[in-house]
Order: structure tokens, then sequence, then C-alpha cells
């Protein structure tokens, strides 16, 4: 058996490539939506993807089965579980008509690749219909399951959210029994060998669960010993008040992800083709209703840049930054690298924005820059004292809710960047703002939208670490 985690950094999503070496054959556990390198992958070691399964119906990407259905005819296995709200309704819609090879699975329903068999337990409780798969490699003589493709379920230190149905989805009242079906799920541990490894659906980083760890893989005892989630569900009403307690704000984007993996994502057949083009077209863009995405750094983004450009630099946080504050619907135009283009393609629509329609070279733009830009202020702690005392700012503090309850500045609203752009009737409206985060970077994406909203904004130099540091007034 040959097992490969393919790990995306900026989602902290891992999917899984699993192959039986005897037979050639292979299946991929919740691939994103960019499947050539999955195929590619198995191909490198002499694999065909025959199957492509999935553990739930994902908030945070947009999944790839579907495409790998249409592209290489690959059988799917999804979770027949969870009521007929959760069932997935892009199984008979193939494109020019009929069904997708596909199999719907019940708790215990079982099924092999090659001489690897793969059994499905239900596990509700980050969602209804949640699925882990066991793993048994027949071909190497084994009779018990060397893993466990254990999804949002069982991270490595953490439990997957069970708010997100409320929470990103809007789904009024779910939380609580949602928390309480976990509870219930997690009883399954204890039929399950201490010595499988668990291989769960995302690492740190990840906004679906509050403390996920670093390590990228561990084993059902190890959890059972050690994971504070898991410790946490010796009391029913303990575990629901510790797994529902400081969970992150959801990315606006999770929404989508929900209603597009449950509808069936459109299919893409490859990346966008985007149109190169210079500095002086995009001054033609009318940019309050397309989205300009200008990712260069945010140096030289603040120091010039077109009106109603946004900032997005290329880091970890981009999928969910762009994702938070661009529509699905937004016909996007870039400022970038060339060298980067493809790499910003396949993280857009990873997130399901795909209506990418033009790019303009980054270093063409800042050489030679078009007429009528505008900058983006940045002051430092003292000179934001002196605004604050003299009345002259209002302060919006864009960090998560957990942090700002651990300190900030005084008399700052808190809406995380995350959400702003659906709490924009929160955001003040008289005078100019002072943004600030952590560190000044998500201040810095919030920034760039509400000034493309109209707002007159300032972004706080080195964020609250740097308020910290000056000793300045604090509130809690």
């Amino acid at each position: 058996m040959l097992m490969r985690m393919i790990y995306d950094e900026k989602l902290a999503q891992a999917a899984y490539l699993i192959g039986c070496q005897q037979t050639g054959e292979a299946i991929i556990f919740d691939p994103e939506r960019d499947v050539d390198r999955y195929i590619d992958l198995a191909a490198t070691h002499g694999l065909q993807i025959i199957a492509a399964a999935e553990t739930h119906i994902h908030a945070d990407f947009v999944s790839g089965s579907r495409e790998l259905a249409e592209r290489i005819g690959a059988k799917v296995y999804v979770s027949d579980e969870g009521g007929e709200d959760w069932r997935y309704q892009w199984l008979d819609k193939k494109s020019g008509g009929g069904s997708y090879d596909h199999q719907l699975l019940k708790d215990g329903d079982s099924f092999r690749v090659g001489k690897i068999e793969f059994t499905a337990l239900h596990t509700p409780g980050h969602t209804p219909e949640h699925m882990v798969y066991l793993v048994t490699d027949h071909g190497s003589g084994a009779t018990e399951p060397i893993g466990m493709v254990s999804g949002d379920f069982v991270f490595v230190g953490d439990l997957g959210r069970p708010d997100l149905l409320e929470t990103a989805a809007g789904q009024a009242g779910a939380m609580e029994p949602s928390a309480r079906n976990l509870y219930n799920t997690l009883q399954r541990l204890e039929g399950i060998p201490d010595f499988v490894q668990v291989w769960p659906a995302h690492g740190a980083g990840s906004a679906c669960g509050k403390a996920l760890g670093a390590v990228p893989t561990s084993t059902i005892g190890y959890e059972k010993r050690f994971n504070p989630a898991i410790l946490a569900g010796r009391d029913e009403q303990r575990f629901v008040d510790f797994i529902l307690s400081g969970q992150p704000e959801p990315p606006l984007y999770f929404a989508n992800m929900k209603r597009d993996n449950k509808i069936g994502p459109p299919v893409l057949g490859g990346l966008p083709t985007a149109k190169q083009m210079s500095p002086t077209e995009l001054t033609t863009l009318d940019t309050r209703s397309v989205a300009l995405l200008d990712v260069r750094d945010w140096d030289t983004y603040r120091a010039g840049h077109l009106p109603g450009a946004m900032s997005f630099e290329m880091g970890n946080s981009f999928n969910t930054d762009v994702g938070s504050m661009v529509r699905d619907t937004d016909d996007i135009y870039l400022i970038i690298d060339p060298d980067r283009l493809e790499e910003c393609l396949r993280d857009l629509v990873r997130i399901g924005l795909d209506h990418i329609k033009g790019w303009c070279p980054a270093n063409e733009f800042t050489q030679n820059p078009p007429e009528g830009l505008v900058t983006t202020g940045e002051i430092s702690v003292d000179q934001a004292q002196t605004l604050i005392d003299a009345g002259k700012v209002r302060v919006v503090d864009v960090r998560r809710a957990t942090e700002f309850s651990e300190g900030h500045i005084p008399n700052a609203v808190n809406i995380a960047h995350t959400r702003l752009a659906s709490r924009m009737s929160e955001v003040p409206g008289n005078g100019p703002l002072l943004i600030n985060c952590r560190s000044g970077k998500r201040s810095a994406r919030a920034s760039g939208y509400l000034q493309r909203a109209g707002y007159e904004v300032i972004n706080l130099e080195g964020g609250y670490l740097a308020w910290e540091a000056a000793q300045a007034p604090s509130a809690s």
C-alpha cells in the first residue's frame, strides 16, 4: 500500500492518495478542485486514480470529486447519512446527461480499491453526514486497519468544530445539538484500536477547529490520552461548553462552499485563463463592480494604488482574506508577479472564485504607474495616540473576538476581518478610521477593503503588539 498526504499550507487542508501497488489502482480522499496534481502524483508512483471519496460536505474549499469524475471517470464514494438536507445533489448531473459512477455509503459499508479495504463509519457532529474511513491493507496480509481517514472528526489535538452550521451556514440553533451529536460520536473511538493512525483533513491554521496541532498525523491512542477536546468528553455538558467556546469567526466564503459542494461545483476542466493587461487598461475598470486584487507587498500598495484596488499579499492567509472580501460572482483582475500567477489562480478556484478575467504584471505596474493613484495611510502608536486623544479617529479592531477580549485599544469597535463584509453597518461612519489587528497584516487587508467602500482609513503600524510594547492604554 502507498499513502501520500497532499497538503495545502494556505488552507491547512490535507488530501490523501492511497494506492494498491499490486494492482496499480488508487483513490483520493477529500481532493481540492485543481485535480491535475493528484493525477500526476499517482502517475509518478505507477498508479491510476480510479476513485474519489469525501468525508463530508466541506465548508473551507471546493471539492474536486466531481472534477475527477468528469475528467478521468473516477467513481465517487460519499455519505448517505445525515438526512435529506445532507444529500449530495450533483451525482446524477453529469455533463451531457446521466449520472456519475458512484456509491452512497451507510454506516459500516465498505468497498475496495485493489486489495485495500475502506470501511465507512458515520461520525456526525462537525456535520450531520460526516464519515470517516478505516483503511485495511489486505495485500500485506493485515486483518485490522492501519489508519483512519478522519476528515473533520478527529484532528491532532482537537476535534472538528460543531458550530459551523450556525455560525457559517446560518442555521439558527444548530450548534448545541451538533455539539451533543459530536459528544455521542466520540464513543465510537472506543471500538477502534489505539494503534490505528489518524489521518486528519486539516492541520494548524485551519478555521475548522480552534487548537489544531502542527504535527500532521497521530494515533487513536495518543489522541484519547492527550487531546483536550476528547478529554473534555468525559462529561457531556462540560464537553459542549468546551467545544463551543473560543471558536474563531468563520470566513464568509464558508457558506458558499457548503452550498457549492452540496449542489455540485461547476466543472473547471482546467485552470481559468486570464488576459494580460497594461497598467493603463486597468484604469478603465469600474472597481466598484469588479474586484481588483493588488498582490504587491503592503508598503508598495499603500504608497500608490488604483482607486478601489484591494491589498492581498500572497501569504498563507491569502485564500481566507480574499474569500472573505470578494464575492464569488465578482469578475476578478490581478496585479501580480508573473511567476506567481498560476499559484494565485489555483488559490482562487479552490475557494470558488472562478471569474478571473485579467492580470497585469506587478513590476510593469510599479515601474510605469498610470495616473490617478491613491495612497493608504499608516501611522505609529505615538501618532495614533495623539489622534485618539484629540478625538480625530474612531478605532476598528479586526482581530478575532477572543483576541479582542484579552486586551484592546479603549473604545475600539471589534469586527473580525473575515466577517467585515457582512457587518459593514457596524463600521463607524463619522470621520477617519484607525484600523488595527495584532501585527498589522489583517488590518492592511481590512484597510484596503474599507477604503474601496469609501471610508477614510489609517492602518496602525505594528498593530496591537506595537501598542502593547509602547505601554499605551488598554482595555479588556
